[in-house]
C-alpha cells in the first residue's frame, strides 16, 4: 500500500479566490477589511421622511457635479455617476497606489405619493442630497347637507 500525501494550499488557494469571486460585489460590510476600494460600486444612502418631502443622501466623495447622471423613469429614480480615470505622467513610476475613482448606479422606485416635478438635488461637500417632495393630498370639502 502507498501512501499517498496531499497539499491543503491549492485547495486553500482555490476556495479562497472563489469565495472572493462570488463576493467582490458585495459591500466592504461583508468583506476583512475597511478600504473604500472595497466598496465597488455601492454607494450609501441615507432616506429621511419629513411632513412635506422625502431627502436622499448619497455618500460620493471624489465627484464632481458633471459626473452625475439623475433620470426618473416612469416611478423608477436612478443616481449614477462615473469618474474617469486620471491621466498618468509618462516620466514618473507609481509606486503605491490608495485611492482610485469609482462609478456607481442606484435605483429608487416611487410611489405615487412623490411630485416628480419637483424632485431638485445638490451637491456639497462629498454628499448628494436629493429633495422628493411630496405630492399635495386633495382633501374633498366638508360640506353640511340640511334636511327636508
Amino acid at each position: 500500500m502507498t501512501q499517498v500525501k496531499f497539499s491543503r494550499k491549492p485547495f486553500e488557494t482555490t476556495f479562497s479566490s472563489l469565495v472572493d469571486d462570488i463576493f467582490a460585489e458585495m459591500p466592504a460590510i461583508f468583506k476583512n477589511g475597511n478600504s473604500q476600494q472595497e466598496w465597488k460600486g455601492f454607494a450609501p444612502v441615507n432616506i429621511r421622511e419629513s411632513e412635506k418631502s422625502y431627502t436622499l443622501d448619497v455618500v460620493a466623495p471624489g465627484f464632481e457635479k458633471a459626473d452625475f447622471k439623475i433620470s426618473l423613469d416612469q416611478n423608477i429614480l436612478t443616481v449614477s455617476a462615473e469618474k474617469k480615470e486620471e491621466v498618468k505622467n509618462e516620466g514618473e513610476k507609481e509606486i503605491r497606489r490608495e485611492y482610485s475613482y469609482r462609478s456607481f448606479k442606484r435605483s429608487f422606485t416611487l410611489d405615487e405619493k412623490i411630485d416628480a416635478a419637483g424632485i431638485d438635488a445638490k451637491y456639497v461637500n462629498g454628499v448628494l442630497t436629493l429633495n422628493l417632495p411630496k405630492k399635495e393630498e386633495v382633501k374633498s370639502a366638508s360640506k353640511d347637507i340640511s334636511i327636508q
